[in-house]
């Protein structure tokens, strides 16, 4: 499994979907470059690689690591092209992982549930459907409608996309740092935290000045410019608004941003 040396469901979840694994990344690993939300700008991400890729040559014989926190898809103009690119091979001399959002979850529940949880049209995942041929959609589509969508989109969505995404784990610990989605529930122990908080945590979280025993890398919270903190890293930068898509390097003495635009 690469450089992971463990990784583990967290429980059993819901009778309808499972919890999503939680992996370790095994400190060897000299480097780990984590990229904010891709929200399908695929012509950010390949540019990101790009930099990533001239920026580790420091690294030219050590172990390196990419890392995307999750909400890859919705919004932007391909998420189709950007889960193709990440089922293919990462950047030579990396190996790459790929966190769930909560936009990715948001897809999945629409597909396995679409007459009771429409969440994900509302959220970015119209965009989504285009970049696979499924659309235009009816304004607030009932029961019936949505059903259709799931259908036309299970039947034009390649299943081995959505078996990506039904994949993807939920969080990924490296030496002292904690990737994740959206954040931790302060003063809660890791063990503890529940998934609709990874995935979906904010005010609490970026408010909070709590030592959380790890740094807390992650996106889901839109800022300017990436926020180093002492308790946590954010690197969502709002690509599909701002066409800016922003990672952090990480070699366990430094700290530095990457942007793309």
């Amino acid at each position: 499994m690469g450089f992971i040396s463990s990784l583990f469901g967290a429980g059993e979840g819901s009778a309808s979907r499972p919890e999503r694994a939680r992996g370790t990344l095994t400190p060897d690993c000299a480097v780990v470059y984590a990229i904010g939300d891709v929200h399908g700008c695929l012509d950010l991400l390949v540019a990101l690689e790009d930099r990533i890729v001239s920026d580790s040559q420091r690294y030219a014989s050590s172990r390196k690591a990419i890392v995307l926190l999750g909400d890859v898809i919705d919004r932007g103009p391909d998420s189709s092209g950007v889960i193709e690119h990440l089922l293919g091979e990462p950047p030579e001399g990396f190996v790459r992982f790929v966190l769930a959002g909560n936009h990715e979850t948001a897809m999945l529940d629409f597909l396995d549930s679409p007459t009771t949880d429409d969440l994900w049209l509302h959220i970015g995942g119209e965009e989504t459907l285009r970049s696979y041929g499924v659309g235009p959609l009816v304004r607030s589509p009932g029961r019936r409608e949505r059903q259709r969508i799931a259908d036309a989109a299970v039947a034009s969505i390649p299943e081995e996309h959505i078996a990506f995404l039904r994949s993807l784990p939920v969080t990924l610990r490296w030496r002292d740092y904690l990737f994740v989605h959206a954040g931790i529930r302060p003063n809660m122990p890791l063990e503890e935290q529940i998934e609709a908080d990874l995935q979906g945590i904010r005010d609490e979280f970026t408010a909070s000045e709590a030592d959380h025993r790890v740094v807390v890398v992650h996106g889901h919270t839109p800022t300017r410019q990436p926020v180093h903190r002492p308790n946590r890293i954010a690197v969502d930068l709002g690509a599909f608004a701002t066409g800016r898509l922003a990672a952090v390097r990480l070699d366990g003495t430094d700290v530095a941003f990457l942007v793309a635009n």
